[in-house]
């Protein structure tokens, strides 16, 4: 069974990096047209791969995290929209079976695998513009939500509404297309240019009972709280592998056009002490950033395995290592995007390149969420033994 599984994994990982390689040929147009990356979204829809972390139960993969976040971080090294918007829609295709009923875990994963569902990023929870309300058997939404990574295009969004009664925060999943659905393709940041990352109006949407996630359900159970620690691994590999791309960039650049500066006293740029200087920091920047990730990947994939048996001691060690990996990775992802230029030189800013997306996307997406307070969660647990809050999104 792990043999099988492995070589698998090893077959949809060699399919992703040929993918990757398609996507490079034309990120650097994409990333200045911005928009959406329609035929990129239809060629992850035909590889297979919305299907990656299904369980093969429901007519899915059946791959773990493991596999899941290697794949995105591939996909990061050339594209970090692309990766960005296929992240979210493992993540999303998860949400039922964190937060749903058994029943609902099993609907939506064997729907998505049938019909091939691309799902967005509309949960947004510190967004509490959509509300929901009863309206005799059904519920209706309206409001808004911002931020919804990967909505144009898509054919599944997860929301979180409050509930206008209560002030309660209910979980929904319904239809993209669904009839007061209105997705703005507004999204102008200046990086994650082709995320679609902008916002949605809900006009007295229909939401139907089955549609409404897990109420009161397993509440008690520490597993519900597990996305964010999904999430923000997500953003730690993602990061590490725009950084890992931009070094990439970088060295096949300086070993191709960068020539010894005219004090250097070197013939061969592959010889100046600097560049060396700052090759060799990168790279060992590189090296324990991606030794922190994989920890905490092996971590989270453990912690996901308990289900609802996991434990407030194993959730919190998970956190502590995630966020530990997301700070470095932060870091590190700064600084090797602005870095790479101090070996490539002056020419290397010329438009035709498309360096600066490796920096524009890094620093965009690292604001996500003030690292600070990854900081703070880390020295409660370093100094008073502390683990993180345990927030479910």
């Amino acid at each position: 069974m792990g043999n099988n599984f492995e070589l698998e994994s090893k077959d949809y990982f060699i399919l992703a990096q040929s993918l990757a390689e398609e996507f490079a040929q034309t990120a650097i147009e994409r990333d200045a047209q911005g928009g959406t990356p329609k035929r990129e979204r239809d060629r992850l829809r035909q590889s297979n791969l919305l299907k990656l972390i299904i369980p093969k139960e429901y007519g899915g993969i059946g791959a773990n995290w493991i596999t899941t976040f290697k794949i995105i971080r591939e996909f990061a090294k050339v594209d970090s929209s692309l990766a960005h918007v296929f992240s979210y829609h493992q993540i999303g295709v998860v949400i039922p079976h964190i937060f749903g009923t058994t029943e609902q875990k099993q609907h939506y994963y064997q729907e998505t695998a049938q019909h091939n569902w691309f799902w967005c990023n509309a949960l947004n929870p510190r967004d509490k513009s959509a509300t929901i309300t009863t309206q005799e058997n059904n519920f209706l939404l309206n409001g808004s939500k911002s931020f919804c990574s990967g909505s144009v295009d898509s054919d599944i969004l997860p929301i979180s509404a409050i509930e206008q009664t209560t002030g309660e925060v209910v979980i929904l999943v319904i239809p993209s297309q669904r009839t007061g659905v209105k997705i703005n393709a507004d999204w102008d940041s200046m990086g994650q240019r082709q995320t679609d990352s902008g916002n949605i109006n809900f006009d007295n949407v229909i939401v139907y009972p089955q549609e409404i996630i897990g109420v009161r359900y397993n509440q008690d159970s520490i597993f519900t709280t597990i996305r964010s620690c999904i999430t923000q691994l997500n953003l730690a590999n993602i990061y590490l592998g725009i950084a890992e791309g931009a070094f990439a960039a970088a060295k096949n650049y300086t070993q191709t056009y960068k020539k010894p500066w005219l004090t250097s006293e070197v013939k061969s740029v592959s010889q100046d002490p600097f560049i060396l200087h700052h090759y060799g920091t990168m790279w060992v920047d590189l090296q324990g950033t991606n030794a922190l990730i994989n920890q905490a990947i092996e971590l989270l994939q453990a912690a996901w395995e308990q289900e609802h048996n996991l434990t407030s001691e194993q959730r919190g060690e998970c956190m502590i290592a995630v966020n530990t990996a997301k700070v470095a990775a932060t870091k590190v992802g700064l600084d090797i995007t602005n870095r790479i230029f101090e070996v490539m030189g002056a020419r290397a800013t010329s438009q035709k390149y498309g360096f600066d997306r490796y920096w524009r996307n890094m620093r965009t997406f690292t604001l996500h969420d003030p690292v600070d307070y990854r900081l703070r969660e880390i020295g409660k647990w370093a100094l008073n033994d502390e683990f993180p809050h345990t927030g479910a999104y």
